[in-house]
């Protein structure tokens, strides 16, 4: 067991557990689904089910229980200090307007990718994509680029379960390192319905002054209107194009965009 500092407080930590087991795939839990998914006792996530509902951050209608807009509270003092959305937004516009299809940047959080920005022109998920909304990082084309320069993968393959999605997702750990290396040398991913039957996506890294990868964008499609071929040839100039011009913001605005997290070696 991982060793912890003489000031980590296990019930925060504990507490924290709970809400992160809510996501766009389980919105609303039983007692026993969030014990099972936190590794606590029913006794204890009971009493951290409630004291959030006391709070506002969970309500329950007596047996399911589901995260209420007041957690977003928690991560506005996170996004509200971060520049990155308000310097990518416009460009997202433009982009959105030049290709007719959705646009995202997003941001990794150990084995998730984090929504930041987004412009949207039609629902072609059937999870609607918020601010805030995450999506496990290896069937997705902004988590491919994000995990593409890692400086260490071992942390996230030591931890991480590849979890099948579709009939297409990559599930095998020596299959997934294979695509990441082919993603860093061309430069951009594409993934095509491995998070969702219909749903083909393309993104391209955002790097800050300094060269470092902190973010990833990405337009995404329906397969039943675009090809493969068709995003590569019709797509990604205009992705690629859009990812420099947000990078010469973010330089020329000195903008620090916070470090993403990632998982650590066992």
């Amino acid at each position: 067991m991982e060793e912890r500092g003489a000031e980590y407080v296990q019930s925060l930590a504990r507490g924290l557990s709970v809400i992160r087991a809510f996501g766009a795939e389980r919105p609303s839990l039983t007692l026993s689904d969030v014990a099972r998914s936190t590794g606590l006792t029913r006794a204890a996530a009971r009493r951290f089910l409630l004291t959030l509902v006391e709070l506002g951050y969970v309500r329950t209608d007596g047996r399911l229980f589901s995260l209420a807009p007041r957690i977003l509270e928690l991560g506005y003092a996170y996004l509200s200090g971060m520049s990155l959305p308000e310097v990518a937004q416009p460009h997202l516009e433009r982009l959105v307007a030049e290709v007719h299809e959705s646009a995202s940047v997003a941001v990794l959080d150990e084995e998730d990718v984090v929504y930041v920005a987004r412009v949207a022109t039609s629902r072609i998920m059937r999870v609607t994509i918020n601010i805030g909304t995450r999506f496990p990082a290896h069937p997705t084309s902004m988590g491919r680029v994000l995990l593409a320069w890692l400086p260490s993968l071992d942390g996230y393959f030591d931890q991480v379960e590849l979890r099948r999605h579709t009939s297409r997702t990559i599930t095998s750990p020596s299959s997934l390192r294979a695509e990441l290396d082919r993603v860093r040398v061309q430069g951009w991913a594409m993934v095509d319905q491995e998070l969702e039957e219909g749903l083909r996506s393309i993104a391209a890294p955002i790097r800050d002054g300094s060269g470092q990868v902190v973010a990833a964008i990405n337009v995404s499609t329906h397969a039943s209107r675009t090809t493969v071929e068709a995003a590569r040839r019709d797509l990604l100039p205009s992705l690629l194009a859009t990812a420099a011009r947000i990078e010469a913001d973010l330089q020329a605005s000195g903008t620090q965009v916070p470090p993403y997290r990632r998982l650590e070696p066992s």
